[in-house]
């Protein structure tokens, strides 16, 4: 199965901050900018500009709540950023098993060319 891989997906989950404000939505459900504030290192209107970086790649769906947003995780894009992580672990590895192989070998070959 080949799954494509979403650049900018991977460009907002690659801030710890944004990571960690995924955690917070999944752990305790919908949140505002300002519930998610008082939770993190940073000022309400930088997480405001986070959840519009994962807004924008469909991490995260905001719907109106009074004078905010309320937002929440969208399971199924995060279902399908895992299943690119995992694509892409699983080509990594198979990388390094073929570097591996090609590692003994030289070391064969060299193990070899010392006994002559």
């Amino acid at each position: 199965m080949s799954t494509a891989i979403d650049d900018g997906l991977w460009s907002a989950v690659g801030d710890p901050i944004r990571r960690t404000m995924i955690d917070l939505l999944l752990a305790g459900g919908p949140g505002t900018a300002t519930s998610l504030s008082d939770r993190l290192p940073v000022t309400r209107q930088a997480v405001s500009k986070h959840l519009a970086v994962l807004d924008r790649v469909g991490l995260v769906h905001g719907t109106p709540a009074g004078r905010e947003r309320r937002y929440q995780v969208d399971e199924a894009q995060l279902a399908r950023a895992v299943a690119q992580l995992s694509a892409v672990g699983a080509t990594w590895d198979a990388r390094l098993r073929r570097i591996k192989r090609i590692a003994e070998a030289i070391e064969r070959s060299h193990d070899n060319n010392q006994g002559d």
